[in-house]
């Protein structure tokens, strides 16, 4: 029998009363949420039901569970639930290529896979555009010469960067104003769609504007929108259908065939959004457990040291590089979507959620599931392994758009850094006082914190 566990508003209560007792409400959300991954699924197995507020949501956890939902009965558990701050942020049926559902998103899914891919996601000409860009990042980093820096913007910029020269065709100068607030702006937006206010917003969207954070979201929706309606418009006065330069163009040339120009808008947002959030925060994740574990980073640099010295690293040096590989892929798992399923009978329209955090914790897949342990991708020679249980990225049609270019982004990236720079506490904190611990968002990105890039090379 599915198990019922109701959440309902006293639980806002709860929380209110605990943040009362300076308890954060960050800090009592995420108790919850903790219990609700962990013990909730010991006591009632891999597949439970909450009510979130007045909605019904069957949560899917572990390994085996969650990969016979998004694999295996992938077109069952394909679609995306819709958010009640998608119905104001977004235009109705608009809702570009990460949160459309049927014919539109795959659709979309189709046109985007394809011409990102002409545009150099996981070829030769994508490695060369990061290794420019991983060059600009480091440049930014000297110019701290070993003083405390917070990496966030310069990381953010770095990756955006990346994702501006496939969608509009080039790069921006790291000071360039426009492109300073785009990416500032697209990071606030992420932190904003994560933090309890929009969820409780979400669970009980009678509130309406007596969240204050929905409407500091609409404002910022709106002006990055703005933005890129003006980047469109540029590009179009200049496009040449002979010679694309990026995926905007490519839209632009074919818009008339597809039209789905309101879906361009919400698809380049979502790129530039996902595809800087996560890949930028894992790289800061990996740099923070760098310095909090010296020993690690040695291994790290000794590796790449011996393997390929000083020149520039390719994608192709990544077998020859295992525990490289391997920090990095520890990094990504540490550092974290009518059927009768597995004996339920779950009705059509119901909520799902698949735990990803589930299953890269899943004690019966990972021997030590809450330490970071790089050996968990290598075997006893010492040679990578890949891991069934890793899914950073998801899994079956929702699987992530731009898996190859994060994958190519976050080797390319790290091994350099690796290679310029050491990575330290600033003075007066000790490695014990850098804490591994998420701030609230759509992405878990590390709490704000400074480092010292202390150039090697």
């Amino acid at each position: 029998m599915l198990m019922l566990i109701k959440v309902w508003p006293s639980l806002v209560y709860d929380i209110y009363k605990m943040y009362l007792t300076k308890t954060s409400l960050t800090q009592a959300l995420k108790l919850f949420l903790t219990c609700l991954k962990c013990n909730y699924s010991k006591q009632y197995g891999s597949v439970f039901t909450v009510w979130l507020g007045p909605k019904k949501v069957v949560v899917l956890a572990g390994y085996k569970t969650v990969k016979e939902a998004l694999v295996d009965n992938a077109d069952v558990f394909g679609d995306r639930d819709e958010r009640h701050i998608l119905t104001i942020t977004m235009k109705k049926d608009k809702h570009g290529v990460i949160w459309s559902n049927h014919e539109p998103w795959r659709e979309l899914r189709r046109f985007a896979l394809t011409n990102l891919r002409d545009y150099g996601m996981g070829k030769r000409a994508c490695e060369d555009k990061i290794t420019e860009e991983a060059q600009y990042l480091c440049d930014v980093f000297k110019n701290f010469k070993g003083k405390p820096l917070d990496t966030t913007q310069p990381m953010n910029q770095a990756v955006s960067n990346v994702i501006c020269s496939m969608v509009y065709g080039s790069r921006f100068e790291y000071d360039d104003p426009k492109f300073v607030t785009l990416v500032s702006d697209a990071n606030r937006i992420m932190q904003i769609g994560g933090s309890p206010s929009v969820q409780i917003y979400n669970l009980f969207p009678w509130l309406g504007r007596l969240v204050p954070k929905r409407n500091e979201l609409i404002k910022l929706k709106e002006k990055i929108e703005n933005q890129n309606r003006q980047f469109f418009k540029n590009l179009r006065e200049t496009l040449n259908p002979q010679m694309c330069r990026g995926f905007v163009d490519s839209f632009l040339v074919r818009e008339k065939k597809v039209r789905l120009t309101d879906n361009l808008l919400q698809t380049v947002l979502q790129l530039f959004n996902a595809g800087t959030e996560t890949t930028a925060s894992t790289l800061r994740w990996g740099l923070l457990i760098m310095a909090k574990y010296p020993h690690l980073q040695d291994q790290v640099r000794e590796e790449i040291s011996r393997v390929i010295g000083s020149r520039q690293v390719l994608t192709e040096d990544r077998k020859d590089l295992p525990f490289t590989d391997a920090v990095i892929h520890e990094t990504q798992r540490i550092a974290n979507i009518d059927i009768t399923f597995q004996g339920h009978f779950i009705k059509k329209g119901t909520t799902v959620f698949p735990l990803l955090t589930s299953v890269l914790y899943d004690e019966s897949q990972w021997e030590k599931p809450h330490s970071f342990h790089p050996a968990h991708f290598l075997d006893k020679d010492g040679k990578f392994v890949k891991r069934d249980a890793f899914m950073p990225f998801s899994a079956g049609r929702r699987i992530c758009l731009g898996e190859g270019l994060a994958r190519m982004e976050l080797f390319i990236f790290f091994v350099t850094l690796m290679q310029r720079f050491r990575f330290t506490a600033p003075p007066g904190v000790s490695e014990e006082e850098l804490e591994l611990v998420p701030r609230v968002g759509l992405s878990l990105n590390p709490t704000a914190h400074e480092l010292c890039a202390v150039p090697c090379l």
